[in-house]
């Protein structure tokens, strides 16, 4: 009997001893390519090695993971998709439900961003989110949520697409507050900055500039002194689009040319291709017609290179062909017309198709999951089934309508807090309100006559003067000892809004401040508020508030309030006059 179990004993420590080191062997392999950049195809050496040993053992979840870093590493596009097609075929091997559907998102992100093709990207994530189901790992599943947001926002489908990211940016942000490893980090920290990132482009299609705005400025004050290059380069392509719209051409095209180098680094044809657009049309309100023709061309050139097309590329043909029908150029308006043909022709069959499924294949069924959920508590008989799924539909109907407005509350707050905490609220810092005018592009004043007004602007916003009733540029200026002209031109150089908006922006942004450190202003009435502020009308104010911090006064109120009770909860000596930092 001894004997028999010295022989069990050795047996089972060889076998583990053997797995130990099998999983150190790919350990150490990894260790000597994995700090590899993106698209370096230099770490295939190892990688290879990795891939063999994985096929020598039949260890299928390492070949999944050796053809998920081919993916990663490949350079060229094409490889890419050969080696997602390898990851996906380990996968099924390993039988993991975890491993399949990373894999399918893999394969669908390989042809949405390499490719720019909706239509398969959109087959593999529904793959991807229909094993997803069984895999319980909720980054992943969050994933496939941030990439039919995607898909969605390409169908213009905006407000439904921020849901989206709205939902996978919360477990992102909360992820990342609870992450320890470095890689766990840096995943969660991009998953933020993209979510971010696709929000402002809904919340710019939709009109809301103010929101894009804010969204704006806190994804550069992220990323400016970062790692996350390719995002900053996001958050700056966003700032130009807004610069140009404000007619506030040189800036823009600045930002946009800043952008384009930061994304591409990895090849981000499609954004490279709207920053040339948008530089463009900047050329265009500059009258300097030969190089907005010269970008537009480039554009042409992008979309002809990589085979893609998207909505927002659209208006680069409609310029290039009312451009030579101007000049009685027959042969390029013909050329870029078939262009716009082709362009409208994947457009419209893209529509087509993608809305049809991603309605049939993932709206739909997360709705009827949700009903079956509700369904499977009850075991009332036929009728009162019937009853009770009725019922469910208009409840579930309701509470996701709910769920939304409180999501999207909860997110504007989250936006709004960290704007103070982060001190932008403090507004006096002219850098903090928008980029200044480069000198050569400033007016011809004389630079004294300019100090002297900011270092009286700079008093005039540090003693909160800007909080007096009916205040006007002329009366202002009159405070100031200058000219409205000078005052209102200085301002816009160096503030980078108007009048209106540099006194709405320093109003709200001072009263915002007052009701999240003083607690006294939360009991105030509204009309009590946008009088300290120096706003007259209740209702001016309203807007004001919302237009510039995304949410009502009083929502903000009832938010700050149940926060408060919150933390008094958690730590009852706390003192309530000034709230601090929120926990993290």
């Amino acid at each position: 009997m001894t004997k028999n179990y010295n022989l069990i004993t050795i047996f089972l420590f060889s076998f583990f001893f053997s797995q130990e080191k099998v999983a150190n062997s790919f350990y150490e392999i990894k260790k000597k390519y994995e700090f590899f950049a993106e698209n370096d195809e230099r770490a295939f050496p190892f990688l290879n090695r990795y891939i063999d040993l994985a096929k020598t053992q039949k260890n299928y979840d390492e070949l999944t993971k050796g053809y998920e870093d081919g993916v990663f590493f490949s350079k060229d596009r094409a490889d890419k998709l050969k080696y997602s097609d390898s990851a996906i075929i380990a996968a099924n091997l390993s039988q993991n439900s975890e491993n399949i559907s990373r894999t399918h998102l893999g394969k669908g992100i390989v042809f949405y961003f390499n490719f720019k093709r909706y239509r398969p990207a959109l087959e593999q994530y529904l793959k991807a989110y229909k094993y997803s189901e069984n895999s319980g790992n909720p980054y992943l599943k969050h994933e496939i949520v941030y990439h039919i947001g995607v898909v969605k926002s390409y169908l213009g489908y905006y407000d439904a697409a921020l849901s989206h990211f709205s939902e996978a940016n919360l477990f992102f942000e909360a992820n990342l507050r609870k992450s320890n490893h470095p890689n766990e980090i840096f995943n969660n920290e991009k998953g933020v900055l993209h979510t971010l990132h696709r929000m402002i482009v809904c919340y710019r299609h939709l009109g809301k500039h103010v929101t894009a705005d804010s969204l704006t400025d806190i994804g550069l004050l992220r990323t400016v002194q970062s790692v996350h290059k390719q995002e900053y380069g996001y958050f700056l392509k966003e700032k130009g689009i807004r610069q140009y719209l404000n007619k506030n051409y040189y800036d823009a095209i600045s930002n946009l040319k800043k952008a384009i180098d930061n994304i591409s680094n990895v090849n981000d044809f499609a954004w490279i291709a709207v920053s040339e657009l948008f530089i463009g049309k900047a050329y265009l309100g500059l009258r300097d017609d030969q190089k907005a023709i010269e970008c537009f061309k480039e554009v042409d050139s992008i979309i002809v290179a990589n085979g893609f097309m998207i909505p927002e590329l659209r208006e680069n043909y409609e310029i290039l062909i009312d451009y030579f029908n101007q000049q009685g150029d027959t042969e390029q308006q013909l050329y870029y017309t078939k262009q716009l043909v082709k362009a409208d022709r994947i457009i419209a069959q893209d529509f087509t198709d993608l809305s049809v499924r991603i309605h049939s294949e993932y709206d739909t069924k997360v709705l009827q999951k949700e009903k079956d959920a509700l369904l499977k508590t009850t075991s009332f008989s036929f009728v009162m089934t019937i009853i009770v799924s009725i019922a469910a539909i208009l409840m579930l109907l309701m509470m996701l309508k709910r769920y939304r407005n409180d999501k999207h509350l909860k997110i504007k707050y989250k936006i709004l807090e960290e704007k103070i905490i982060t001190d932008l609220y403090e507004v006096p810092d002219e850098r903090k309100i928008i980029l200044p005018a480069p000198p050569e592009e400033r007016s011809e004043l004389d630079e004294d006559l300019v100090q002297t007004i900011l270092r009286k602007l700079k008093k005039f916003e540090d003693e909160h003067r800007f909080t007096e009733a009916g205040l006007t540029i002329q009366k202002l200026a009159a405070k100031l000892h200058t000219n409205s002209t000078y005052l209102s031109q200085i301002i816009r150089e160096h503030r980078g809004v108007n009048f209106a908006h540099y006194l709405a922006n320093l109003r709200i942004r001072y009263i915002t401040n007052k009701l999240y450190t003083d607690k006294i202003y939360l009991s105030y009435k509204i009309e009590t508020l946008a009088e300290k502020c120096g706003i007259a009308s209740r209702t001016n104010f309203s807007n004001l508030f919302q237009e510039i911090n995304g949410m009502r006064p009083a929502e903000f109120i009832k938010k700050r309030l149940k926060n408060l009770t919150t933390e008094n909860s958690v730590n009852p000596n706390s003192d309530q006059t000034s709230s601090g930092h929120p926990d993290p």
